[in-house]
């Protein structure tokens, strides 16, 4: 007869950021040895944080929860030495609310550089690449006027060296989110682009090198 394991398994979708609960678990006899990291009694999975969200029927992974004692929310799905940075965003911004947590973006930003003094314009420029989206959601705050109205917050994953320009550019420049697909890592080196190089004539024959003396 074939031997079969019990193992922990989701009862219902469970979203990230979640505490597990009792009645979130159930368990299943599996055929053959359980996966690697199986949680096989619910006491060990019970009051833990979801770090990844589990679908009905999958197998409890201790990869996919926090550590004990740790608790639920954004805070347990920061990894090691990684921090979450918010970034206000509006829907065309938010890449018209298409950001969701798991998805990879590239960081650009917009504005004037201070002490330029060229007439280029405004420039953009990419902040940072393939950063983990944590979260995306809608917070309210009062506008000018002190109105209450909705605003756009992603949560991004990043270094605290990363946390801090995002920081400063947040207070000092329009960022935008470009999403990318998540099997892409490669960072590139784009030069950036100004107002005035959008409006120039491509076809427009090169100027003619000055003769030597």
């Amino acid at each position: 007869q074939r031997k079969t394991t019990s193992v922990v398994v989701a009862a219902t979708d469970i979203k990230l950021g979640s505490v597990l609960r009792d009645v979130d678990l159930t368990t299943s006899e599996i055929g053959g040895p359980p996966p690697k990291g199986a949680i096989l009694d619910r006491k060990q999975a019970v009051g833990r944080g979801v770090i990844s969200t589990i679908y009905q029927d999958e197998p409890i992974l201790e990869s996919r929860l926090a550590a004990a004692g740790s608790g639920g929310g954004l805070a347990a799905t920061i990894s090691q030495g990684m921090r979450a940075c918010a970034v206000k965003v509006d829907d065309v911004v938010g890449v018209a609310g298409f950001v969701t947590p798991g998805m990879h973006v590239d960081v650009l930003i917009s504005g004037n550089p201070p002490g330029s003094v060229t007439n280029e314009g405004t420039k953009v420029k990419t902040l940072l690449q393939n950063i983990e989206v944590l979260s995306a959601g809608t917070d309210i705050q009062k506008d000018a006027e002190g109105k209450p109205k909705p605003v756009q917050v992603v949560n991004l994953l990043v270094t605290p060296e990363q946390a801090e320009a995002l920081s400063l550019a947040s207070n000092q420049t329009r960022i935008q989110l470009v999403l990318r697909n998540p099997l892409d890592t490669k960072i590139t080196e784009p030069p950036g682009t100004a107002m005035a190089n959008l409006f120039a004539d491509k076809s427009a024959p090169p100027k003619p090198r000055s003769s030597a003396a």
